[in-house]
């Protein structure tokens, strides 16, 4: 028996174990009367790229799921009319990377959003999540610390906004009460000659840091107007280090005093040894990083960017159509609707039933491989509403009024192949094939989005796909074949 009063030994990552009562409340004050209702007992899920980890590795054991995937307006980027940002926090990292303002006046931020470890967890995965999460390793919460960034919270006492380095209290754990959603992150407007920065070390690009840094600096003359550093995964929370700040704040700007500012930081980091690096190795990188960041940060100071006004889409929308589900209580079953492939098809699903196992088993579309179950190799992915998810966590009721495509709906009606498909053929790029179906269905992906992408776009977009044959190369051919461009000899 185990400690959480399971009686199997190990955890199977191919299912949600537990079972649980699931709500799609449709406005916040909704949700925090769940939260209210049902206390520590539930938990809030929006991407769930990290929740449904937890699940299935049964550390979190939830009896009841509240999704906030149909509550209106969390899925906003809304300029300020101060020119600052209010990010809603159902935006996915892909969205909030790719807004016009952000890569122009917080460069950084959308740094750190490129920074994800896969295509499919940057369009699944949320601000919300990434913020709320607690991790020292957040890729996010960096930059947005630098950026004097705000939470955001509502719940049964009112509104709140909680300056970000007083939300984080230690690992896992954050400011937000019980009872609290999180509707957003308030940016305030960039100085002007602002230059921003993200880095992170990695063992693989899909992986957490071993260490990462936030910068934001000010340039005026050979002066440092201004500085913000702030460090992931080498505290117990992302912090920043205003004694590293002071070597350079209000100073002309020199080598040298980089070098001492990256001196204090990896002197006053405090990190542990764990399982994907030790404290010796991070402090060096600390040091090595500050100081390289610094001075290709203060040499892109000194060109001419000028910034764009604050006059960008007041929002990339990204709300989930569909049947709304007020309830789906643990152990009972209800039909849902969902167009698979062009089909509608109905199917009597659980909560805990996962999108990949619908499609494998109740549907018989085996196309679509099971693999890890956590997210980290992406074999399990098809398209959700045009986007690449991954299916393995995806719970099945999220799919309800949506539009699933997997890789046997790929061929025209006649059979006729998918260029992409003809092209893997010609190329070899099939291999054993095993990894062939979710390369395919997030390639469609990049083809729709991007109709003729460069060989770093492809390799880019497939970063958290794994293939365990060999190199990509074959990969990269069938694509740059199947989109019409020129194939490089082998």
């Amino acid at each position: 028996m185990s400690e959480n009063g399971h009686s199997h030994n190990s955890t199977n990552s191919h299912i949600l174990v537990n079972e649980f009562d699931y709500y799609e409340p449709t406005t916040v004050e909704e949700a925090v009367g769940l939260l209210q209702q049902h206390g520590g007992n539930a938990r809030l899920i929006a991407g769930g790229t990290h929740l449904l980890v937890l699940m299935k590795m049964e550390r979190e054991v939830p009896g009841v799921l509240i999704s906030v995937n149909k509550i209106p307006g969390l899925d906003a980027i809304a300029v300020r009319e101060d020119g600052g940002l209010i990010i809603g926090s159902r935006v996915s990292i892909r969205n909030l990377g790719r807004h016009p303002l952000v890569r122009a006046r917080y460069t950084g931020l959308a740094q750190a959003c490129d920074s994800f470890g896969s295509t499919q967890i940057e369009v699944m995965g949320t601000v919300g999540g990434n913020v709320c999460n607690g991790s020292p390793a957040a890729d996010l919460v960096p930059m947005l610390l630098v950026f004097n960034a705000e939470v955001l919270l509502k719940g049964a006492q009112g509104e709140r906004a909680v300056p970000l380095d007083q939300f984080l209290v230690k690992p896992g754990v954050t400011a937000i009460r019980p009872d609290e959603v999180m509707v957003g992150v308030a940016l305030p407007p960039a100085p002007e000659n602002t230059v921003s920065a993200f880095h992170k070390m990695v063992r693989v690009v899909a992986d957490l840091a071993k260490a990462s840094l936030g910068l934001m600096l000010v340039r005026d003359g050979d002066r440092v107007a201004d500085l913000h550093m702030a460090y992931g995964a080498v505290a117990p929370t992302v912090i920043r280090i205003p004694e590293a700040e002071a070597a350079l704040l209000g100073r002309t700007f020199t080598p040298e005093r980089a070098a001492e500012a990256a001196r204090i930081a990896s002197e006053r980091i405090t990190p542990i040894d764990d399982v994907r690096s030790n404290a010796w190795y991070r402090r060096r990188v600390v040091k090595v990083m500050t100081e390289d960041a610094l001075n290709a940060l203060w040499a892109e100071a000194g060109r001419d960017q000028p910034l764009p006004l604050a006059a960008s889409p007041n929002g990339v929308k990204t709300s989930i159509p569909g049947d709304v589900i007020p309830q789906l209580r643990r152990g009972e079953q209800r039909e849902i609707e969902l167009t698979v492939n062009g089909v509608k098809r109905q199917v009597r699903i659980f909560s805990n039933d996962l999108l990949l196992n619908v499609l494998r088993e109740k549907l018989h579309l085996t196309g679509t491989k099971y693999g890890c179950g956590v997210g980290e190799c992406s074999v399990c992915t098809v398209q959700l509403d045009g986007k690449p998810v991954l299916s393995c966590l995806t719970l099945a009721v999220e799919a309800a009024g949506r539009e699933v495509i997997t890789v046997e709906g790929t061929a025209k009606p006649d059979g006729t192949l998918h260029p992409l498909q003809e092209a893997f053929i010609d190329q070899g790029a099939y291999q054993c094939g095993y990894c062939t179906p979710g390369m395919l269905m997030t390639l469609k992906a990049l083809v729709e989005e991007n109709p003729q992408p460069s060989e770093e776009e492809i390799r880019e977009y497939l970063k958290g796909n794994r293939c365990r044959c060999t190199g990509y190369s074959s990969i990269v051919r069938a694509v740059l074949a199947a989109t019409g461009q020129k194939v490089p000899e082998k």
